[in-house]
């Protein structure tokens, strides 16, 4: 175990070294693949990961938050920070209640374009009781719901774009058995609290001026940046934003207070709604 952490710390050690003399996008690249490794095989030995709460005091965190189980919750994944947002509604408005770590996702940063591609969805998401499988060969597991509305516009093809347990991938995001276990209770007591869905913004990386700029050469970035304003509202007011697709462009309009999210992704194009390409 000593050894394996010792292997681990070695690994982040040389990636930061690779991402300081390297081209920005490249060092990137390599980043993610050490940290693929070096988290599979955490996982293959039975540790936790970092980052990983105190599973066990889910009530005592959730109360320390003012929190309880069967609270609204909405989402976000990032990509580049192997990091699953879970945020619960309360007073109005969500707040953070913890980032769990992703234990491995597959492909490189951006969109799934077909099946076989091997790569995990970005955009906007929403997850009702229909997309629950609580006997997954995965331990548990939630579908997506890609291709959505927006994919579907572009003859995006692909099924069973999972959130799952254990640590293995092929477009999904996998979190491990504990975590997912937790991450199941809180989305299981939501949805039956009456929750109709909730949204799941699936992003490749935190959507900060400097890290878009930093992929500005990239043929993704028109992309990326029509997933903004989306990331913008939410930042603003942590209430999930309405979300529409315009033809072939995500659009945006805020969500009022109090919203859970759970209205459908479908076409149209909201009035003065901010929109993404």
């Amino acid at each position: 175990m000593l050894g394996l952490l010792a292997l681990a710390t070695i690994a982040v050690s040389i990636s930061a070294a690779i991402f300081a003399l390297a081209r920005p996008v490249e060092a990137e690249r390599a980043w993610i693949g050490i940290e693929r490794h070096w988290r599979s095989a955490l996982a293959r030995s039975g540790m936790t990961l970092p980052g990983t709460p105190d599973l066990a005091d889910l009530d005592g965190r959730l109360a320390a938050h003012g929190l309880k189980v069967g609270d609204p919750i909405f989402m976000r994944i990032f990509k580049r920070e192997f990091e699953l947002e879970l945020w619960m509604l309360r007073d109005g408005r969500f707040h953070r209640f913890v980032t769990y770590p992703i234990c491995k996702w597959s492909g490189e940063l951006g969109p799934k374009i077909k099946t076989g591609d091997r790569q995990a969805p970005e955009g906007f998401y929403t997850v009702d009781a229909t997309a629950l499988n609580p006997k997954s060969a995965w331990h548990r597991s939630f579908n997506l719901g890609f291709p959505n509305t927006y994919d579907r516009a572009f003859g995006r093809t692909g099924s069973f774009l999972m959130v799952h347990g254990g640590c293995g991938s092929i477009g999904c995001y996998a979190m491990t058995n504990p975590v997912i276990d937790e991450i199941w209770r809180l989305v299981t007591a939501a949805l039956s609290g009456g929750q109709q869905r909730f949204q799941v913004q699936v992003f490749p990386f935190r959507m900060t001026e400097r890290n878009l700029a930093r992929h500005a050469g990239s043929p993704l970035a028109d992309f990326w940046a029509g997933l903004k304003p989306g990331y913008d509202l939410f930042e603003a007011s942590q209430i999930p934003p309405k979300v529409s697709v315009c033809g072939k462009r995500y659009a945006f309009a805020p969500g009022a207070e109090g919203s859970n999210g759970a209205a459908p992704i479908e076409a149209g194009c909201p009035a003065g709604a901010p929109a993404g390409s």
